[in-house]
């Protein structure tokens, strides 16, 4: 974990290339990544263990696609009182249901995103205990009724064409997805231990969990091909050239509201992107290297999307959390609180 003396070096070309291979494939053994970067394999593996113990990249989880269609999400905008911002983040960043915490240059003070178990529950949480947490003043949550995609598929452009292509395995008929994807007690527990390190071996989560190395090995690649479960790397943006996220809360009409979002979801700047409840139905989240870059990209959607009506854009002024990562005021991972998005909702 980073210590907050320590310079805020930015990340080298070495690094993003590192961390480009490893968003491709996560839990690739350091002989396949250092055959891809052409680097030897012990380099690779000091490289990335020098930028995870100093918080600057890191290997967690991101839900799949059939995991996102059982739970319930929301978009969350926090209201605090004067003075009251940075407490109010620190407690919300041990809640395990807020996946990210933004501070926002907006009206509101945080945009969080939640997930529960369900409906009822994500009314418990943001109805019954948000309000009733010192220092917050008023909750407005905007429900997620699709998502077009999330921030684990988003990529740098650091590797070169031929080592993406190393990394990238061709397409394949892939088999029905067949299988008990219902999350148990024991998948909680293993997924709260790949949130803290993605790249853990199936021998060390064996041992952790009380279990044979067989049972690990078969259940994380079922949740894999399942779609439930995905690894991804993240680093620390503002280190690596992405300084700046912005939301952009935009109206659609609703014949078009798929195909602007499968459209949106194809841009390389796009982190996040759902169709959501309430006035504005669609919400698109992007990294950029500058501020100009928000008026730039908002002038390119306008002119490619003529029925997307931008309503407000909201440039993040601090990321404080990120799928269960706390992130000092660098990006950096500084711990983890590990989503438990089943639990019941408790102060």
């Amino acid at each position: 974990m980073p210590r907050m003396q320590e310079s805020a070096t930015p990340l080298s070309e070495d690094d993003l290339t590192l961390i480009h291979a490893l968003q491709l494939r996560p839990r690739a053994s350091w002989t396949e990544l250092g055959r891809a970067l052409g680097v030897d394999p012990v380099t690779v593996a000091r490289r990335f263990h020098r930028l995870a113990e100093r918080g600057t990249a890191w290997v967690g989880l991101s839900p799949g696609p059939r995991l996102l269609d059982q739970l319930c999400l929301a978009y969350v905008e926090i209201d605090c009182a004067p003075g009251a911002t940075a407490r109010t983040v620190d407690t919300l960043g041990r809640h395990a249901h807020m996946l990210t915490i933004e501070r926002a240059a907006a009206d509101h003070d945080i945009l969080a995103t939640v997930a529960t178990a369900d409906l009822p529950a994500l009314s418990r949480y943001t109805l019954d205990l948000l309000p009733r947490i010192p220092g917050v003043t008023a909750v407005h949550a905007r429900i997620v009724t699709h998502m077009f995609t999330e921030g684990g598929r988003w990529r740098i452009a650091a590797l070169d064409p031929g080592q993406r292509t190393r990394l990238t395995a061709p397409p394949t008929a892939r088999p029905p997805r067949r299988g008990h994807h219902e999350i148990t007690p024991f998948d909680r527990a293993l997924l709260g231990r790949l949130v803290h390190d993605g790249r853990a071996s199936y021998q060390s989560l064996a041992t952790g969990l009380g279990v044979s190395l067989s049972t690990v090995r078969r259940r994380v690649e079922q949740l894999v091909r399942l779609d439930v479960l995905r690894f991804r790397c993240d680093f620390a943006r503002p280190l690596g050239g992405w300084p700046v996220a912005v939301t952009f809360w935009a109206r659609v009409p609703p014949t078009d509201l798929a195909e602007v979002g499968h459209a949106l979801v194809r841009r390389p700047e796009t982190r996040n992107c759902a169709a959501i409840s309430g006035p504005r139905n669609l919400i698109l989240q992007a990294s950029l290297h500058s501020v100009d870059d928000v008026l730039r990209l908002e002038s390119r959607l306008a002119d490619a999307h003529p029925s997307l009506d931008i309503t407000d854009r909201v440039i993040t002024l601090r990321h404080d959390k990120l799928l269960g990562h706390l992130l000092d005021p660098y990006g950096r991972s500084t711990g983890v609180v590990p989503p438990d998005v089943w639990a019941e909702p408790r102060a």
